[in-house]
């Protein structure tokens, strides 16, 4: 299995700060020509979380705010 760390620059959705983290990539699937990843990676000024999706050579290909858990689960219709 083929592991690759990667070292990814962006700036936050709420404050604009800069971020740098290093994500480790792993899996027989990074010797595939066209892989976009993704990860949560949260501010570490402001705390909120950031969806990324990236390339294992470190292109960031977009930053948006992360909502996993903001929506509630609808409840089941009586129909």
């Amino acid at each position: 299995m083929r592991e690759v760390d990667v070292c990814l620059q962006f700036g936050c959705c709420r404050c604009g700060q800069p971020v740098k983290v290093t994500v480790r990539c792993s899996g027989p699937g990074l010797a595939e020509a066209e892989v976009i990843a993704g990860v949560s990676v949260p501010c570490p000024d402001c705390g909120f979380v950031n969806q990324l999706s990236f390339d294992p050579d470190g292109t960031v290909h977009s930053v948006a705010p992360s909502y996993r858990g903001v929506y509630p689960v609808p409840a089941p219709s009586r129909n």
